[in-house]
């Protein structure tokens, strides 16, 4: 299986090129902070990520540096000469691309971030070890009443609404 989830920063506006076939081709890197270490130090990882099509031209449009995303997809190696010097890569390949902060809400955390308040849930994301599904737990905190959660024009269901 050849899977990645990664959810980072922006370190630099996407770059968009063209195939001949007129698809869209958009590379960027993104910053993703390592668990911490015994002795306190941090690392951050820079991947680079390749969007092909529409979605592509969606994070060239909508993305810019320091906005957070969600990406989903598969790692893919490859190699090139450069100064008669073999050059590996790695690249994600991204499937999904979920934009995170929109708009004048970039740079602001999740707390701050009032489109987040307006769904009423605050979710963070906190843990150690560094490995998928260890200490990783959603902290869902409810800031709002149920009701004032809905989006404009959707209604609540009732229990005997549900067929099952």
């Amino acid at each position: 299986m050849n899977s990645v989830a990664l959810i980072g920063r922006l370190t630099r506006d996407p770059e968009v090129r063209w195939t001949q076939d007129q698809m869209a081709i958009a590379s960027f890197s993104i910053a993703i902070d390592r668990p911490p270490r015994k002795d306190g130090t941090k690392d951050t990882d820079f991947p680079r990520i390749t969007v092909f099509g529409r979605q592509a031209e969606n994070c060239e449009k909508y993305l810019k540096k320091g906005r957070l995303v969600g990406i989903t997809g598969r790692i893919q190696t490859g190699s090139y000469e450069k100064d008669g010097v073999k050059v590996y890569t790695t690249d994600v390949v991204a499937d999904r691309v979920e934009f995170l902060e929109w708009g004048e809400n970039a740079q602001h955390t999740r707390s701050e971030s009032p489109q987040h308040a307006s769904y009423g849930q605050q979710v963070n994301y906190s843990g150690g070890s560094g490995q998928p599904g260890k200490d990783v737990q959603p902290n869902v905190q409810q800031e709002m009443p149920a009701q004032e959660q809905m989006p404009m024009g959707f209604e609540a269901i009732k229990d005997d609404d549900i067929p099952f």
